[in-house]
């Protein structure tokens, strides 16, 4: 999807992101902030659905969605122009899934209304990468970068985040498994916790020669996935959200100006 330079977005900041990482969606704020983009957030967001709609309930994931979808809704027809989302499962959540779902669950309306806000719907780098650049002090830690499933194969999102972590001065260490599944997967790791484990641990034994200072990834609940193995296996690696590498980058430029 072809992005162009907005005034005014609606964060929809997802349950993980609210839930284990919201400082995630500070630095979000933030960045955007920075680059002059007002940040709006609706009050009545919740869950996108996803859990339930993977596990094959679709009138219950409709009713879940159904007050994000009227939230983000009221938001654009309030002035903002689009709708942020630092997560590439949820993004595709709302920009995919959401009309098949509400139709699915025969609420034809919230279907015709879903694909109205879904369009309207971008991950986080999707949106960044085409936005001005502001000063920075380059990073300079080496991070191996995960390429989430959703935000790979159904948003067809692959260099964004490869690319602004390069404009924040982080190394990009070589990683072969980087386009494989964490094994995180929602309710997957729930249903199959053995075979979930497997998948993370096998990505994550192709760092083992050459081990990163940190793994950067779009994704919070893939993020969580890999810290919790990395950590189990007794080679612990912090994973990070590519809005809080930005925003360190950028806040360190913010106190070098006013230290000189």
């Amino acid at each position: 999807m072809k992005t162009k330079y907005r005034r005014k977005v609606a964060l929809f900041v997802t349950c993980v992101v609210d839930a284990l990482s919201p400082k995630t969606g500070v630095a979000v704020v933030r960045t955007l902030r920075r680059r002059g983009i007002q940040v709006v957030f609706p009050q009545d967001q919740g869950c996108c659905g996803q859990p339930a709609w993977n596990a094959g309930f679709a009138q219950e994931a409709a009713l879940v969605a159904r007050p994000t979808l009227l939230a983000l809704k009221r938001a654009l027809d309030q002035g903002a122009e689009a709708v942020v989302c630092p997560a590439g499962s949820c993004a595709t959540m709302c920009r995919v899934f959401w009309p098949e779902m509400f139709e699915v669950a025969g609420l034809h309306a919230e279907a015709a209304l879903a694909r109205r806000v879904g369009a309207s719907v971008l991950e986080y780098s999707e949106l960044v990468e085409g936005l001005p650049i502001v000063p920075l002090v380059p990073d300079g830690r080496r991070v191996a970068l995960h390429k989430s499933c959703h935000m790979l194969r159904e948003l067809g999102l692959e260099g964004q985040a490869a690319f602004l972590a390069q404009r924040a001065g982080c190394r990009l260490v070589e990683w072969p498994g980087d386009d494989r599944c964490c094994g995180f997967g929602g309710t997957f790791s729930v249903k199959l916790p053995e075979l979930s484990v497997a998948m993370a641990d096998e990505k994550l034994r192709e760092l083992d020669e050459n081990p990163p200072d940190l793994i950067l990834g779009c994704d919070t609940s893939c993020l969580v996935q890999l810290s919790a193995r990395s950590q189990a296996r007794g080679r612990p690696l912090a994973a990070v959200h590519l809005a809080e590498v930005l925003d360190r980058a950028e806040l360190a430029a913010e106190r070098e100006g006013r230290d000189g």
